[in-house]
């Protein structure tokens, strides 16, 4: 797994289609990703054009946390669903959404898949004096979660997971 540009979230590809969607597109992809406290590894504010599935795999739970646009925030906790914790999750298409390992885990393994697949251009980072202005109610999450000024909010020229 390498770090993923701009949001930080070890992750590593494991399925690309062939198939392509309208405008060269793949028709779907999928990753597996791993939240960590030590080395740090979390997933920095971003939407994206398309929905996203989130399914948690193994270890500690984490915490998605989701800021809607008309203003609503939710947090969304995947983990052992004995314990009363979704094993997958839908992030709607235009949805800011950041992840981390739950308050008291070490790390958390997961997986991401979309449809249209996952491109540079489907993404964009969330910039933490914008989140602050449209959710300020998640000041704390977006300080420590949002991308800061001055550093990168699109993927790199030429990204292709």
């Amino acid at each position: 797994m390498e770090p993923l540009p701009v949001e930080a979230t070890f992750f590593a590809q494991t399925y690309r289609s062939k198939a392509e969607a309208s405008g060269g597109d793949p028709a779907g992809t999928a990753g597996i990703g791993l939240f960590s406290v030590d080395p740090p590894s979390h997933s920095l504010f971003h939407r994206l054009d398309h929905d996203e599935v989130w399914h948690f795999y193994a270890g500690d739970p984490l915490r998605l946390v989701l800021l809607h646009p008309e203003g609503r925030d939710e947090d969304v906790v995947l983990g052992d669903p004995l314990a009363g914790h979704a094993v997958q999750h839908v992030v709607p298409a235009g949805v800011w959404q950041a992840g981390e390992v739950a308050p008291g885990g070490r790390w958390s393994l997961f997986g991401c898949t979309m449809a249209p697949g996952f491109t540079r251009g489907c993404f964009e980072g969330g910039v933490v004096a914008d989140l602050l202005v449209t959710h300020p109610q998640r000041a704390a999450d977006v300080e420590r979660l949002g991308v800061p000024a001055g550093e990168a909010a699109t993927m790199p020229e030429g990204f292709a997971p």
